[in-house]
C-alpha cells in the first residue's frame, strides 16, 4: 500500500466512523470502486490499526469524561459514574454476541455487496430523519434504553448501517437528551473496539510486514486526526438537530449503490 492509499483510507475510517455514513458501508463501496487488488493483503492489521485510531480520538476528545468515570469508578460506591459504566457494559452485550457467534455469516456480508449497502444506507437515513425531528429532553440513557441501544449497535454490524447514526438516533427516538445520546454512543464503542484488538491479537489473526510500517503509521495519523475532528463536529451537529443532512446524503449515496448493483 502506498502512501497515498493509506491516507485516503484513514482519512475515510476517521470520518466515516463518527458522521452518521457508515464506515463499513462507505469502504465496501470503495473497494468496489477501487477493485479488490487495491486492498492490502494486510487488510485486517489495517483495519485494526485504524479502528485504534479513532478509539483513541475518541479517548482524547472525552478525556476528561473518562477520567471523571475512572475515579468515580473506583469510589467502589453504586453513584452515577458506576452506573454509566454499568450501563455501557450492558450496551456491549448484543455485540459481543453477535461477534461471538455470527463472525462468519457477518464477514460474508463483506464480500461486495453493494445493493445490500444501499438498502442498508437508506434504512440509517429513515433513522436519522426520525431522530432529527426528535424533541430535545434533560432524559439520561437508562439500564434498559442501554440494552435496547446496545441491539442498534449489533444490527449496525451490518455494512451500511452507521453505528453512530443507529445508536444516537435509536437513543434520541427513545427520549433521551441528544447530546448525553452522542456521548454514550461514542462512548460505548472504546471497550469493544478494543476488545476485537485484543481477540484478533490474541487468536494470532494478525500478520506484521515491517515494509508496512510507514503505510501503517500514516494511516493511523490521518484516522486519528480525522476522528477527533468527526468526533467533535458530530456532538455539536446533534446539539444542533442537523442530522437530517447525513440522511440526505445516505440516500444519494444508497440509491446510486443500488443503481450500480443493477448493472
Amino acid at each position: 500500500m502506498d502512501i497515498i492509499d493509506a491516507i485516503v483510507l484513514g482519512i475515510i475510517q476517521g470520518l466515516t466512523e463518527f458522521l452518521p455514513v457508515s464506515s463499513s458501508g462507505h469502504l465496501e463501496l470503495g473497494k468496489a470502486i477501487l477493485g479488490d487488488h487495491s486492498i492490502p493483503k494486510e487488510s485486517l492489521l489495517f483495519t485494526v490499526v485504524l479502528h485504534f485510531a479513532t478509539a483513541l480520538s475518541t479517548i482524547v476528545v472525552f478525556r476528561k469524561d473518562i477520567w471523571s468515570l475512572i475515579k468515580g469508578v473506583l469510589k467502589f460506591e453504586w453513584n452515577e459514574d458506576l452506573q454509566f459504566v454499568s450501563k455501557i457494559a450492558i450496551s456491549m452485550i448484543p455485540a459481543v454476541i453477535v461477534g461471538l457467534f455470527f463472525e462468519e455469516q457477518l464477514e460474508q456480508l463483506f464480500g461486495g455487496n453493494i445493493m445490500l449497502v444501499g438498502f442498508m444506507l437508506i434504512v440509517t437515513a429513515i433513522l436519522l430523519f426520525l431522530a432529527d425531528k426528535a424533541k430535545d429532553t434533560q432524559k439520561k440513557v437508562s439500564f434498559k434504553n442501554a440494552f435496547v441501544i446496545g441491539i442498534s449497535q449489533a444490527v449496525a454490524m451490518l455494512p451500511g448501517i452507521s453505528r453512530s447514526g443507529a445508536t444516537i438516533s435509536t437513543s434520541v427516538l427513545l427520549g433521551n437528551d441528544k447530546t448525553k445520546a452522542a456521548r454514550f454512543s461514542f462512548l460505548m464503542v472504546v471497550p469493544l473496539i478494543f476488545g476485537k484488538m485484543a481477540k484478533d491479537i490474541l487468536g494470532g489473526e494478525l500478520t506484521y510486514n515491517a515494509a508496512n510500517f510507514t503505510s501503517l503509521s500514516i494511516g493511523f495519523a490521518a484516522a486519528f486526526i480525522a476522528g477527533l475532528f468527526a468526533c467533535t463536529w458530530m456532538i455539536a451537529l446533534v446539539k444542533k438537530s442537523k442530522l437530517s443532512y447525513f440522511a440526505l446524503y445516505c440516500i444519494i449515496v444508497g440509491s446510486i449503490a443500488i443503481i450500480w448493483s443493477l448493472f
